[in-house]
């Protein structure tokens, strides 16, 4: 019963129904000041009444947010859980430590970097992969500059053996 009743109050209280009628509370209330004569009675009674509900809508606001960040730390499970290039290790994060979420986002800050690396943000889905593919990479770009060098002193060799003359038998010019 609390739960419907909570859910209903919190959605009225964010609508414009609600905001009218506060802005109504008040601009009656500023207007019965002359005829209360500004009293302290007259002051208490905004003061008090403000207060309380200020102080009521905190543990309602508070619910309602609770319940928001559980609806949406669910459906992030799932989207986690049903994709299989996420980690698994972020399912049910949000009961880790300040700290530990910390080293977490230090970790996504690496990825973040490393995608920003290859000018491509769709290279990498979780933190294991992505660093499997950016050895795989290095190493990759370790073996092109590789057989580059080697294709370059081929291709010097083939200069140096065309100067000399070809193999055909026919002396290079300058030689008796």
């Amino acid at each position: 019963m609390f739960e419907r009743a909570a859910t209903r109050i919190t959605c009225w209280t964010g609508s414009s129904k609600a905001f009218g009628t506060a802005f109504a509370i008040i601009l009656i209330w500023g207007i019965t000041g002359p005829l209360f004569k500004y009293s302290d009675t007259w002051q208490l009674v905004i003061n008090t009444g403000t207060t309380i509900i200020t102080f009521l809508m905190v543990f309602l606001i508070q619910k309602s947010q609770n319940k928001d960040s559980k609806a949406i730390q669910l459906k992030l499970n799932e989207l986690i859980a049903a994709s299989r290039y996420a980690s698994n290790r972020m399912v049910d994060i949000e009961d880790l430590t300040e700290d530990e979420l910390d080293v977490l986002h230090r970790y996504y800050q690496t990825l973040s970097d490393m995608a920003e690396n290859e000018h491509d943000i769709h290279e990498s889905h979780s933190i294991d992969s992505a660093v499997k593919l950016q050895h795989r990479k290095v190493e990759k770009r370790r073996k092109n500059k590789l057989a580059d060098s080697e294709d370059k002193i081929d291709e010097h060799e083939k200069q140096q053996i065309a100067s000399l003359g070809d193999v055909s038998g026919a002396r290079p010019a300058g030689l008796p």
